[in-house]
């Protein structure tokens, strides 16, 4: 075989490798049917369980939440099942919840396994169970959202109603699917050619956060948990700077210079010092994590009560720090721990660094509280980690001061800026304590604080710290500020540039930076932004539509974007307008889709290009309308009637491009060939242009 033979073997294998990498059919998860009573009598009311597998990094929503929020909601059909009466609806076994920012609401899901329950009324002696469950399933390490239909069939004898009490063992079976389901599973589809070389596929990289206990990704993640220890890093630094701390230093230095020995036995002692400071703080982190587990998280995230709770410690806390009241613990605490100090030895120098904890409480606690509480979400590491950092701020400064008391000759003296650090510390939590509130308010719809009226008070909050920064606003235990220092005049030029920048907020600028910490935008009175450009985009596009596009009274394209919604219909007109077609796999239920509209498909560049280039079209394969008669047919893929625009959609992507995940774009030319290997979530929009500019390349050859 000739060298130009084997290359051109070598490139074609690596292609096929490179397209069926990139184009695969996710496998649902693996599910087992089984009964609660096996031994029912006829009359009797029984439990159907569901239960779940589900793969590692992959998530299914449960059915108790708002149905009109966007995910697709478990749903079971018991359509053809004879012998039984369908009692109450489908039940969810102890799901997870959180509050998806894409969503703007309070979802529930499951990881790693899962559960549901549907109660029965046996009503004859044979009973026939057909069962067919409807649900998504949706990862945020590949950005992929599927729906998926689990069919199950069962039958057994119920036992003649007698009055001889039967008992209840719980009997497992394992699924049993249809032949035509289990082959639909292993079967060959037909790959669609690519017109140029694929791309290396990008894997998923296997340091991926394991989501099997955190759809999130949250729970480990170097990118969510660096920025907290960050801030709590600053938090230690922040309270060396308060009035109850700061003058302590001395204090400290004096201690050690005076009880040691010699300059080693000092600088040893110093070292215990600040390792006793660590030890004691961590242990506090260690003590929440260690009551912390997954109910706990869960209702310590969405119940109103905690949420509550910790709105009102923040306010107290700030309102202690703005000089209201001050906060103290028991004298006799501190006079004992005092007491042990003065023992000496390695006892004392514990019991000195105990006695510190203590004394500066005051100031020390409502950062420590701050951290704890933003910590707080069933997280073993976070709190552990966040207190760390925190003491070791906290006592570096206090240790190197021991070490080297020559530094302190170069502190500047206390005076009215530390009580300026604390009221600027009081402001900053004050603003913070909102976000609580915000989520009670979410969860249980109050409807007391939108996304207007939360930024008005955030609006006003800094706006007032930027006054008292400027000297235009006095505290109780401030001293008269007879000059601006420059530090001073900056942190409020900053401030005040963030009070601008919040302003647009209150006419609907998104304010992307700020997503974690504001309310949904769907709760915002008046988006000023957003009827411009949806306004703009209607007036323009109802002039250029070639055809009215079918099933735009149900379905609707972001941005002001004009599109179709039939593929049919939509190359058709990317035939007759010569431009490529651009197809939208998309769903209503997935997340990852609406992440790329709002953070990709807003991108100037991005949105110009899918208006002017491209002809497109929103296949929804989720999509529950059903259609007329005449246009159903039974798929060569699962042997199943598609009744639905949705199902029809879905097999069209699988039987076409041997996909079933969502979101998933492709970009065709007039004569249906690919004109680029298909794109799934990135929500890098530079990638983006590059995959549209690349299509429309190869488009004008």
């Amino acid at each position: 075989m000739s060298t130009l033979k084997k290359s051109f073997r070598i490139a074609f294998i690596l292609c096929l490798l490179s397209v069926s990498a990139f184009s695969q059919i996710i496998q649902p998860p693996k599910w087992e049917i089984s009964l609660s009573d096996q031994s029912a009598e006829v009359g009797e009311e029984i439990d159907l369980i569901f239960r779940a597998e589900i793969p590692k990094n992959w998530y299914i929503y449960s059915n108790d939440f708002d149905p009109d929020l966007g995910p697709m909601l478990t749903e079971l059909s018991l359509e053809g099942s004879k012998g039984l009466e369908k009692v109450g609806e489908l039940q969810a076994i102890d799901p997870k919840r959180k509050i998806d920012e894409i969503w703007e609401g309070e979802v529930s899901y499951f990881t790693g396994k899962g559960e549901f329950r549907q109660k029965i009324k046996i009503t004859s002696e044979q009973v026939k169970v057909n069962a067919t469950l409807g649900y998504q399933m949706c990862s945020d390490v590949t950005g992929q959202c599927v729906p998926y239909e689990e069919d199950f069939s069962k039958t057994f004898s119920a036992q003649a109603t007698s009055n001889t009490q039967t008992q209840e063992p719980v009997t497992t079976f394992k699924e049993q699917t249809s032949e035509e389901s289990e082959k639909a599973q292993n079967k060959e589809v037909p790959k669609t050619e690519i017109a140029e070389s694929p791309e290396k596929v990008t894997k998923v990289s296997e340091q991926a956060a394991d989501l099997s206990g955190d759809p999130e990704g949250k729970q480990g993640d170097a990118t969510d948990l660096l920025p907290f220890l960050i801030a709590a890093f600053l938090g230690g630094l922040a309270a060396l700077l308060t009035p109850c701390v700061f003058p302590m230093i001395p204090m400290t230095v004096t201690f050690f210079t005076g009880r040691s020995k010699n300059k080693s036995q000092g600088i040893k002692n110093a070292f215990i010092y600040g390792l006793s400071i660590i030890v004691i703080y961590t242990l506090a982190g260690t003590l929440v994590a260690a009551i912390q587990g997954p109910e706990f998280a869960n209702w310590l995230s969405t119940h109103w009560l905690p949420n509550i709770f910790f709105f009102l410690v923040f306010i107290f806390f700030a309102l202690a720090f703005l000089g209201l009241f001050e906060i103290t613990l028991p004298s006799g605490l501190v006079n004992k721990m005092d007491a042990k100090a003065d023992q000496g030895g390695l006892t004392g120098v514990f019991f000195m660094a105990f006695t510190l904890v203590l004394v500066s409480f005051s100031c020390t606690g409502p950062i420590v509280g701050s951290i704890l509480i933003e910590s707080a979400g069933g997280e073993i590491i976070k709190p552990i980690l966040g207190m760390f950092a925190f003491s070791l701020a906290f006592a570096v400064p206090f240790t190197l001061f021991a070490i080297f008391p020559e530094w302190l000759n170069g502190l500047p003296k206390s005076g009215g800026w530390l009580n300026a650090v604390k009221v600027v510390l009081g402001f900053l939590e004050l603003a913070l304590a909102f976000k609580f509130l915000s989520v009670a308010d979410q969860v249980y719809h109050w409807g007391l604080l939108d996304r207007d009226i939360y930024l008005a008070i955030w609006i006003v909050i800094f706006a007032l710290l930027g006054l008292y920064l400027l000297g235009k606003i006095r505290l109780p235990h401030d001293s008269p500020l007879e000059n601006l220092s420059v530090p001073r005049l900056l942190l409020a030029t900053i401030t005040f540039v963030f009070v601008i920048y919040l302003i647009p907020g209150l006419f609907g600028a998104p304010l992307k930076s700020l997503s974690g910490y504001l309310p949904p935008m769907a709760t915002h009175d008046f988006n000023l932004e957003k009827l411009i450009r949806e306004n703009k985009g209607a007036a323009v596009s109802e002039s250029e539509m070639t055809e009215a596009p079918k099933y735009a009274d149900l379905l609707h394209w972001p941005h002001g974007l004009q599109g179709y919604f039939d593929y049919e219909q939509a190359f058709r007109v990317a035939k007759k307008e010569n431009k490529p077609l651009f197809i939208d796999f998309t769903g209503h239920g997935c997340v990852n889709c609406r992440e790329m509209e709002a953070k990709v498909w807003s991108n100037p560049e991005v949105l110009s290009r899918l208006k002017n280039d491209f002809v497109l079209v929103a296949l929804y394969v989720d999509e529950r309308t059903e259609l007329p008669e005449s246009e159903w047919y039974t798929s060569e893929y699962d042997n199943k009637v598609k009744k639905t625009i949705g199902k029809q959609n879905a097999d069209f992507q699988i039987t076409r491009f041997n996909n079933n995940a969502q979101p998933y774009y492709v970009i065709l030319d007039n004569e249906e060939n690919l004109l680029i290997r298909p794109k799934a979530y990135d929500t890098n929009p530079q990638n983006f242009v590059e995959f549209l500019d690349k299509a429309k390349a190869e488009f004008e050859k």
